[in-house]
């Protein structure tokens, strides 16, 4: 069964007066390294065409003038779409600056969401900065506040916070993010973060949902056989299933392809099952599969910081610590 794909609403953003929605699956533009150019573009053209209307970059990514060339030229009015940067660590110290230089570059008229890629902060010579060093997260997080008066921003969110970090911004703010962009996948459901956020009323996407494989380092959840099972049985990619399990869960996922079959099959989502959600829910508790997949977890330092600073529970290779 196809199922459409759902709109969740945002807790501190406006669109004409009423509540800011954002679509359930969007474009992540990640391209595994800054930049991209062209095929960041072609990537989000493709897009487009196939009827996403939420599109997710960084101005760390590099790519943001592609991302903002292929909105203009789709076509399609800018209320229809979506769109989500990220401030980089070189920034925090400078929230207005960092805002204008990613809209400058996306010259969009303005931005969705507009997120605190990190909590850390990093001078522009690219060392970071430790916790309690300004700008903390906290200081930069209420610069990000006045940008909601601007008029150049609808909403903003965080990226990378843990319970840990959410519980300090929240203690000293009256904005309450619309948004924490975090790693989720089977391999890494993060049940406990995304039900304190929905208590809090912060919104949770789910970036590489697919599990981020790469040639010598295949996705677990892309090639488990129990998966595998439940998208034959609905005519589906096994791509489709993880989005669709992560959608059913209230959250939204931003997949990266740029494959155009892929492109297509990762927003046509369909209904899973109560037992489906199930094998997918407890796929995590199998041998050696509740970790992270991706590449930062090498000596126990992510950007500068440690696990236990970004209230991660991990081991020094970025498996969940039981």
């Amino acid at each position: 069964m196809i199922a459409p794909v759902p709109l969740f609403t945002l807790t501190n953003g406006t669109e004409g007066g009423k509540p800011l929605e954002v679509p359930s699956v969007g474009i992540g533009c990640w391209m595994g390294s800054p930049g991209g150019g062209e095929a960041v573009e072609n990537l989000v053209k493709t897009a487009l065409k196939a009827g996403y209307r939420h599109i997710d970059t960084a101005f760390g990514y590099a790519n943001e003038e592609n991302v903002g060339k292929a909105i203009r030229g789709s076509g399609i009015p800018r209320e229809e779409l979506f769109l989500t940067t990220k401030l980089v660590w070189e920034a925090h110290g400078d929230v207005p600056g960092g805002f204008e230089a990613s809209l400058k570059a996306l010259d969009t008229e303005y931005i969705d969401l507009f997120l605190l890629h990190w909590p850390q902060a990093a001078s522009k010579s690219g060392k970071f900065f430790q916790p309690d060093q300004s700008p903390t997260f906290v200081e930069t997080w209420r610069e990000m506040t006045k940008l909601l008066k601007t008029g150049k921003c609808k909403a903003i969110g965080v990226s990378n916070f843990s319970i840990k970090n959410l519980e300090i911004l929240l203690a000293n703010t009256d904005v309450v993010p619309a948004a924490n962009q975090i790693e989720v996948h089977p391999c890494l459901p993060q049940f406990e973060l995304v039900e304190y956020c929905e208590k809090k009323g912060i919104h949770v996407t789910a970036y590489s949902p697919l599990g981020q494989p790469k040639d010598y380092q295949p996705s677990p959840p892309l090639h488990d056989p129990s998966i595998a099972e439940i998208a034959k049985k609905h005519g589906a990619e096994v791509g489709q299933v993880l989005i669709s399990w992560l959608v059913q869960r209230g959250l939204s996922a931003v997949p990266k392809s740029a494959n155009p079959k892929r492109i297509k099959e990762n927003i046509t989502l369909i209904v899973l099952d109560d037992k489906e959600m199930k094998t997918l829910n407890d796929f995590h508790k199998k041998p050696d599969m509740h970790r992270s997949l991706l590449d930062y977890h090498k000596d126990g330092l992510v950007w500068g910081w440690t696990y236990e600073q970004l209230g991660w529970n991990f081991d020094s290779d970025g498996y969940v610590k039981a």
